[in-house]
């Protein structure tokens, strides 16, 4: 149980949308809410601050010690510290490590990130969101239906976190033979009454806009009461920010400058980076890694921020064009001008290109270095690394430890590993020649009966399969 200070007091937390026109919510109403209704993200009207005494204490604090005093300003008052004690000790416990930051070499560190149950980083943002939607729902005795898309990670951390929960019915939406195997299996062999697996003919962006479109639909009977647990969903986000403040102190932040190099697709990670450094984290840089789908890359070094085609990779969860958390960073960027940013947007949507001013970019990019690999260069940095450390890193991974050593800046890096590599053995192998074993968690994942639906990319028939399922769920 943690310890927590019934005599502090903390202001009321309020959140806004990017794009200005949907009414202001408390933190309950954000997290049920997922999408703002004028489709814009939600935020935090100002960003709680963490002086330096507070950062120091974190460095001999457990991470469910930091989650809490991380989390507890953004949550206030609906939730009271003992519920959101109760809850961060739940979310964690089935961590085998949390978060264990190791060096590789003078200034250069991994944060190990998937030591939970599904073996990624998304596992830190999901299981916390499915015990604050079992409090909010509780006290609401409220049942939601959660729509997610998924290009490998997401899905499983959101099945396995929301698997056989009262409250909730999960419909989480893939694109059809995009993830790995042992990313869609975590998925459809959990065959719990309230889980629904939908495999889309389609690409991530696909799903995701199919997603979009659901929540933005009014028409929709509001029984279905959407809410959302990519990280469009606020809470996801919030979540992540604890393992860079955590990470940081671990090495010696705040008395020193940190860098992080992040693999990312959809932003949410690398966001989350940037949003510790808003509350009072020194970071230096932030270095966005990315695989041939360069959306970001080509945006942080080039101000193109273009959509083309998306292209399968081996690094399946940042096979991305369209990263919907990049539009919170414009935000923070465009001094929280929501009309201006609704403009932006409305131009993206229409053209598939983002204009961003040269100044606005310029701001941006003394904080974001951005890179990226192609498929072949992917496999010979894992060799490389492998022949380097002694360790088999997943493919997500090693892009941001070959980004690393491009990074413009002379402090210590840590650089976010994301996924076991177990999930990617076939890359794994392909790369070393190394057979990589499942750990003991799901050693036996291959042998289970899968379930799943194929269903056409058009908005109908997903539409259609929700309604059919939830009326009789």
């Amino acid at each position: 149980m943690l310890r927590y200070d019934k005599k502090s007091t903390i202001r009321k937390m309020q959140y806004i949308s990017t794009r200005g026109q949907a009414k202001n919510n408390n933190f309950n109403d954000t997290l049920l809410t997922g999408l703002a209704g004028d489709g814009g993200l939600y935020l935090p009207e100002r960003w709680p601050q963490l002086d330096k005494k507070t950062l120091c204490s974190f460095q001999n604090k457990t991470y469910a010690q930091v989650a809490f005093a991380v989390i507890k300003p953004f949550v206030t008052p609906c939730i009271d510290h003992a519920s959101l004690g109760n809850i961060v000790t739940r979310a964690y416990q089935h961590f085998s490590s949390l978060a264990p930051t190791k060096m590789l070499k003078k200034n250069l560190y991994v944060c190990e990130l998937f030591h939970g149950p599904t073996l990624a980083f998304k596992d830190f943002g999901l299981q916390l969101l499915a015990q604050l939607f079992d409090h909010a729902l509780e006290e609401k005795r409220q049942k939601i239906t959660i729509i997610g898309a998924t290009s490998g990670d997401t899905g499983s951390a959101a099945i396995e976190a929301c698997k056989n929960k009262r409250h909730m019915d999960i419909f989480m939406l893939h694109p059809l033979s995009r993830p790995s195997k042992v990313q869609r299996m975590q998925m459809t062999t959990i065959h719990a009454a309230n889980v629904y697996n939908l495999a889309i003919k389609g690409t991530f962006d696909d799903c995701q806009d199919l997603v979009k479109g659901l929540f933005n639909d009014r028409t929709l009977d509001p029984k279905f009461h959407f809410s959302a647990v990519n990280s469009i969903n606020w809470a996801r986000i919030m979540a992540q920010i604890v393992y860079y403040i955590y990470a940081a102190t671990r090495i010696g932040s705040p008395h020193i400058k940190v860098s992080f190099s992040v693999p990312t697709g959809n932003f949410g990670n690398a966001l989350a980076a940037y949003f510790a450094m808003k509350m009072g984290l020194p970071v230096e840089k932030i270095m966005i890694a990315s695989n041939e789908n360069d959306i970001l890359t080509r945006f942080f070094c080039h101000r193109d921020m273009s959509i083309k085609n998306v292209v399968k990779t081996y690094s399946t969860s940042m096979d991305i064009q369209v990263s919907s958390n990049f539009e919170r960073l414009l935000f923070e960027f465009i001094d929280r001008d929501a009309r201006t940013l609704r403009t932006i947007m409305q131009e993206f949507r229409k053209t598939g290109v983002m204009p961003v001013s040269e100044d606005t970019w310029k701001r941006i990019v003394k904080h974001f270095q951005g890179f990226s690999l192609s498929n072949i260069n992917t496999l010979q940095a894992i060799d490389k690394w492998h022949k380097i450390t002694g360790k088999i890193f997943d493919p997500h991974s090693v892009i941001a430890l070959e980004a690393s050593e491009r990074m413009d800046t002379t402090t210590p890096t840590i650089c976010m590993a994301t996924a076991h590599v177990a999930k990617f053995a076939h890359i794994a192998k392909k790369a070393t020649g190394k057979n990589v074993l499942l750990p003991k968690s799901i050693e036996d994942l291959l042998y289970k009966k899968e379930k799943y639906t194929i269903l056409d990319n058009t908005y109908a028939s997903v539409v259609n399969y929700i309604k059919e399922n939830t009326a009789t769920s």
